[in-house]
Protein backbone atom coordinates (compact mmCIF):
# COMPACT_ATOMS: atom_id res chain seq x y z
CA UNK A 1 0.00 0.00 0.00
CA UNK A 2 1.24 3.49 -0.89
CA UNK A 3 -0.41 6.83 -0.29
CA UNK A 4 -0.46 10.48 0.61
CA UNK A 5 -2.22 12.36 3.40
CA UNK A 6 -4.41 14.80 1.50
CA UNK A 7 -7.88 13.36 2.03
CA UNK A 8 -10.14 13.48 5.07
CA UNK A 9 -11.29 9.92 5.80
CA UNK A 10 -13.50 8.06 5.60
CA UNK A 11 -15.50 9.00 2.47
CA UNK A 12 -19.28 8.59 2.57
CA UNK A 13 -19.68 7.00 -0.87
CA UNK A 14 -17.59 5.15 -3.45
CA UNK A 15 -17.34 5.37 -7.23
CA UNK A 16 -15.52 2.41 -8.78
CA UNK A 17 -14.30 2.00 -12.31
CA UNK A 18 -15.61 -1.22 -13.86
CA UNK A 19 -12.96 -2.42 -16.30
CA UNK A 20 -9.92 -3.57 -14.35
CA UNK A 21 -11.43 -2.85 -10.92
CA UNK A 22 -14.58 -4.99 -10.73
CA UNK A 23 -14.34 -7.01 -13.94
CA UNK A 24 -11.24 -8.43 -15.62
CA UNK A 25 -12.41 -6.86 -18.86
CA UNK A 26 -9.34 -4.64 -19.29
CA UNK A 27 -7.39 -7.62 -20.64
CA UNK A 28 -10.12 -8.29 -23.19
CA UNK A 29 -10.21 -4.61 -24.20
CA UNK A 30 -6.41 -4.59 -24.54
CA UNK A 31 -6.45 -7.71 -26.72
CA UNK A 32 -9.11 -6.20 -28.99
CA UNK A 33 -7.19 -2.93 -29.26
CA UNK A 34 -4.05 -4.84 -30.24
CA UNK A 35 -5.81 -6.44 -33.19
CA UNK A 36 -7.24 -3.09 -34.30
CA UNK A 37 -4.06 -1.06 -33.84
CA UNK A 38 -1.71 -3.66 -35.30
CA UNK A 39 -3.77 -3.74 -38.50
CA UNK A 40 -3.55 0.05 -38.75
CA UNK A 41 0.16 0.13 -37.86
CA UNK A 42 0.99 -2.61 -40.36
CA UNK A 43 -0.69 -0.56 -43.07
CA UNK A 44 1.45 2.45 -42.13
CA UNK A 45 4.58 0.27 -42.35
CA UNK A 46 3.59 -0.79 -45.84
CA UNK A 47 3.46 2.90 -46.76
CA UNK A 48 7.07 3.29 -45.60
CA UNK A 49 6.34 4.52 -42.05
CA UNK A 50 7.99 1.98 -39.77
CA UNK A 51 5.67 1.33 -36.82
CA UNK A 52 6.30 -1.34 -34.16
CA UNK A 53 3.31 -3.38 -32.98
CA UNK A 54 0.99 -1.99 -30.32
CA UNK A 55 2.15 -2.68 -26.74
CA UNK A 56 -0.97 -4.11 -25.09
CA UNK A 57 0.45 -3.38 -21.64
CA UNK A 58 2.37 -0.09 -21.53
CA UNK A 59 0.66 1.72 -24.42
CA UNK A 60 -2.75 0.42 -23.45
CA UNK A 61 -2.40 1.76 -19.91
CA UNK A 62 -0.89 5.08 -20.98
CA UNK A 63 -3.07 6.03 -23.93
CA UNK A 64 -6.21 3.89 -24.10
CA UNK A 65 -7.30 2.49 -20.73
CA UNK A 66 -10.33 4.30 -19.31
CA UNK A 67 -11.05 6.35 -22.43
CA UNK A 68 -13.89 6.06 -24.92
CA UNK A 69 -13.16 4.06 -28.07
CA UNK A 70 -12.72 7.16 -30.24
CA UNK A 71 -10.61 9.02 -27.68
CA UNK A 72 -8.43 5.97 -27.09
CA UNK A 73 -7.83 5.44 -30.80
CA UNK A 74 -7.05 9.12 -31.32
CA UNK A 75 -4.66 9.26 -28.36
CA UNK A 76 -2.59 6.28 -29.50
CA UNK A 77 -2.44 7.42 -33.11
CA UNK A 78 -1.37 10.91 -32.06
CA UNK A 79 1.34 9.45 -29.81
CA UNK A 80 2.63 7.45 -32.78
CA UNK A 81 2.62 10.55 -35.01
CA UNK A 82 -0.15 9.15 -37.23
CA UNK A 83 -2.80 11.52 -38.56
CA UNK A 84 -6.02 9.97 -39.83
CA UNK A 85 -9.27 11.71 -40.72
CA UNK A 86 -11.82 11.43 -37.93
CA UNK A 87 -14.44 9.82 -40.15
CA UNK A 88 -17.89 9.19 -38.71
CA UNK A 89 -19.36 6.91 -36.01
CA UNK A 90 -20.85 4.67 -38.69
CA UNK A 91 -17.52 3.92 -40.39
CA UNK A 92 -17.03 0.17 -40.88
CA UNK A 93 -14.16 -1.73 -39.24
CA UNK A 94 -10.90 -1.23 -41.09
CA UNK A 95 -11.73 2.07 -42.80
CA UNK A 96 -8.68 4.35 -42.70
CA UNK A 97 -10.21 6.74 -40.19
CA UNK A 98 -10.09 7.07 -36.41
CA UNK A 99 -13.67 5.81 -36.23
CA UNK A 100 -12.71 2.90 -38.50
CA UNK A 101 -9.97 1.84 -36.07
CA UNK A 102 -12.41 2.18 -33.16
CA UNK A 103 -15.00 0.12 -35.05
CA UNK A 104 -12.50 -2.70 -35.64
CA UNK A 105 -11.73 -2.73 -31.92
CA UNK A 106 -15.46 -2.99 -31.11
CA UNK A 107 -15.90 -5.82 -33.61
CA UNK A 108 -13.04 -7.82 -32.11
CA UNK A 109 -14.13 -7.06 -28.53
CA UNK A 110 -17.64 -8.39 -29.15
CA UNK A 111 -16.19 -11.52 -30.74
CA UNK A 112 -13.90 -12.11 -27.76
CA UNK A 113 -16.80 -11.60 -25.36
CA UNK A 114 -18.78 -14.27 -27.16
CA UNK A 115 -15.86 -16.69 -27.11
CA UNK A 116 -14.49 -16.16 -23.60
CA UNK A 117 -16.77 -13.89 -21.59
CA UNK A 118 -15.36 -11.61 -18.88
CA UNK A 119 -14.33 -12.95 -15.46
CA UNK A 120 -15.08 -11.11 -12.22
CA UNK A 121 -12.22 -10.33 -9.87
CA UNK A 122 -12.52 -12.53 -6.79
CA UNK A 123 -12.35 -9.59 -4.40
CA UNK A 124 -15.06 -7.52 -6.12
CA UNK A 125 -18.16 -9.18 -4.68
CA UNK A 126 -16.90 -9.40 -1.07
CA UNK A 127 -15.72 -5.78 -1.16
CA UNK A 128 -19.06 -4.52 -2.49
CA UNK A 129 -20.84 -6.61 0.16
CA UNK A 130 -18.71 -4.99 2.88
CA UNK A 131 -19.39 -1.51 1.53
CA UNK A 132 -23.10 -2.24 1.38
CA UNK A 133 -23.05 -3.53 4.95
CA UNK A 134 -21.40 -0.25 5.97
CA UNK A 135 -24.30 1.63 4.28
CA UNK A 136 -22.01 3.32 1.76
CA UNK A 137 -23.61 4.17 -1.60
CA UNK A 138 -21.72 2.47 -4.43
CA UNK A 139 -21.47 3.43 -8.11
CA UNK A 140 -19.75 1.60 -10.96
CA UNK A 141 -18.71 3.62 -14.01
CA UNK A 142 -17.29 2.75 -17.40
CA UNK A 143 -16.78 4.34 -20.80
CA UNK A 144 -17.81 1.00 -22.35
CA UNK A 145 -21.35 0.53 -23.68
CA UNK A 146 -21.16 -3.10 -22.56
CA UNK A 147 -20.50 -2.43 -18.87
CA UNK A 148 -24.07 -2.56 -17.54
CA UNK A 149 -24.80 -5.86 -19.29
CA UNK A 150 -21.51 -7.36 -18.12
CA UNK A 151 -22.14 -6.30 -14.53
CA UNK A 152 -25.58 -7.93 -14.66
CA UNK A 153 -24.09 -11.14 -16.05
CA UNK A 154 -21.40 -11.13 -13.35
CA UNK A 155 -23.88 -10.91 -10.48
CA UNK A 156 -22.37 -7.65 -9.22
CA UNK A 157 -25.11 -5.38 -10.52
CA UNK A 158 -27.41 -5.95 -7.55
CA UNK A 159 -24.60 -4.96 -5.16
CA UNK A 160 -24.38 -1.49 -6.71
CA UNK A 161 -26.48 1.59 -6.04
CA UNK A 162 -25.83 3.22 -9.42
CA UNK A 163 -24.25 2.17 -12.74
CA UNK A 164 -23.14 4.68 -15.39
CA UNK A 165 -21.78 3.24 -18.63
CA UNK A 166 -20.94 4.24 -22.19
CA UNK A 167 -24.59 4.34 -23.22
CA UNK A 168 -25.20 7.01 -20.57
CA UNK A 169 -22.06 8.85 -21.68
CA UNK A 170 -23.38 9.02 -25.27
CA UNK A 171 -26.93 9.92 -24.23
CA UNK A 172 -25.85 12.72 -21.89
CA UNK A 173 -22.88 13.93 -23.93
CA UNK A 174 -20.45 13.46 -21.04
CA UNK A 175 -16.83 14.26 -21.81
CA UNK A 176 -14.51 11.26 -21.59
CA UNK A 177 -11.64 10.76 -19.19
CA UNK A 178 -9.40 12.48 -18.21
CA UNK A 179 -12.34 14.90 -17.88
CA UNK A 180 -14.17 14.19 -14.60
CA UNK A 181 -17.72 14.28 -16.03
CA UNK A 182 -18.36 10.54 -15.70
CA UNK A 183 -17.39 10.48 -12.03
CA UNK A 184 -19.20 13.71 -11.22
CA UNK A 185 -22.41 12.38 -12.78
CA UNK A 186 -22.15 9.17 -10.73
CA UNK A 187 -21.59 11.14 -7.52
CA UNK A 188 -24.60 13.33 -8.29
CA UNK A 189 -26.76 10.22 -8.74
CA UNK A 190 -25.51 8.93 -5.40
CA UNK A 191 -26.42 12.24 -3.80
CA UNK A 192 -23.02 12.67 -2.16
CA UNK A 193 -20.71 15.61 -2.93
CA UNK A 194 -17.40 14.75 -4.65
CA UNK A 195 -15.36 15.91 -1.66
CA UNK A 196 -16.99 13.20 0.47
CA UNK A 197 -16.64 10.48 -2.20
CA UNK A 198 -13.83 8.05 -2.98
CA UNK A 199 -12.97 7.06 -6.56
CA UNK A 200 -11.25 3.73 -7.24
CA UNK A 201 -9.42 3.52 -10.57
CA UNK A 202 -6.81 1.35 -12.25
CA UNK A 203 -6.39 3.63 -15.28
CA UNK A 204 -4.05 6.62 -15.38
CA UNK A 205 -6.64 8.71 -17.22
CA UNK A 206 -9.20 7.78 -14.58
CA UNK A 207 -6.94 8.87 -11.72
CA UNK A 208 -6.37 12.21 -13.46
CA UNK A 209 -10.12 12.59 -13.94
CA UNK A 210 -10.87 11.92 -10.28
CA UNK A 211 -8.23 14.42 -9.18
CA UNK A 212 -9.66 17.06 -11.52
CA UNK A 213 -13.13 16.38 -10.18
CA UNK A 214 -12.12 17.29 -6.63
CA UNK A 215 -12.92 13.89 -5.11
CA UNK A 216 -12.08 13.46 -1.47
CA UNK A 217 -10.05 10.28 -1.92
CA UNK A 218 -8.48 9.11 -5.18
CA UNK A 219 -7.47 5.46 -4.98
CA UNK A 220 -5.24 3.81 -7.54
CA UNK A 221 -5.70 0.04 -7.89
CA UNK A 222 -2.60 -1.69 -9.20
CA UNK A 223 -3.45 -5.30 -10.05
CA UNK A 224 -0.23 -5.92 -11.98
CA UNK A 225 1.67 -8.95 -10.60
CA UNK A 226 4.84 -6.96 -9.94
CA UNK A 227 3.18 -3.68 -8.97
CA UNK A 228 4.74 -1.82 -11.87
CA UNK A 229 1.83 0.62 -12.22
CA UNK A 230 2.04 1.93 -8.65
CA UNK A 231 4.45 4.81 -9.29
CA UNK A 232 2.54 5.94 -12.37
CA UNK A 233 -0.77 5.93 -10.49
CA UNK A 234 0.75 8.02 -7.71
CA UNK A 235 2.31 10.40 -10.23
CA UNK A 236 -1.13 11.01 -11.77
CA UNK A 237 -2.55 12.01 -8.39
CA UNK A 238 -3.62 8.90 -6.47
CA UNK A 239 -3.77 9.57 -2.73
CA UNK A 240 -3.57 5.86 -2.01
CA UNK A 241 -2.47 2.87 -4.09
CA UNK A 242 -3.59 -0.65 -3.16
CA UNK A 243 -3.25 -3.99 -4.88
CA UNK A 244 -6.69 -5.42 -4.07
CA UNK A 245 -10.11 -4.22 -2.95
CA UNK A 246 -9.96 -6.09 0.36
CA UNK A 247 -7.00 -3.93 1.42
CA UNK A 248 -8.87 -0.82 0.35
CA UNK A 249 -11.95 -1.64 2.43
CA UNK A 250 -9.90 -2.50 5.52
CA UNK A 251 -7.64 0.53 5.21
CA UNK A 252 -10.23 3.20 4.52
CA UNK A 253 -13.37 1.97 6.28
CA UNK A 254 -11.93 -0.43 8.83
CA UNK A 255 -14.03 -3.35 7.57
CA UNK A 256 -12.92 -6.74 6.39
CA UNK A 257 -14.39 -8.19 3.26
Amino acid sequence: MNGRTRAVLPPRSVVLDTDGVLLDSATVHAAAWKVAFDACLSARSRYGEEQPPFDADAEYRRFVDGRSRYDGAQALLAARGITLPAGAPGDPPGRDTVWGVAARKEQVFVRLLGAKGVPTFADAGPALDALRAAHLPRAAVSASRHARALLRASGLYQLLTVVVDGQDVARLGLAGKPAPALFLHAAALLGIRPGATAVVEDALAGVRAARRGGFGLVVGLDRTPDGHSTDALRAQGADLVVHDLATLVRTVWGESE
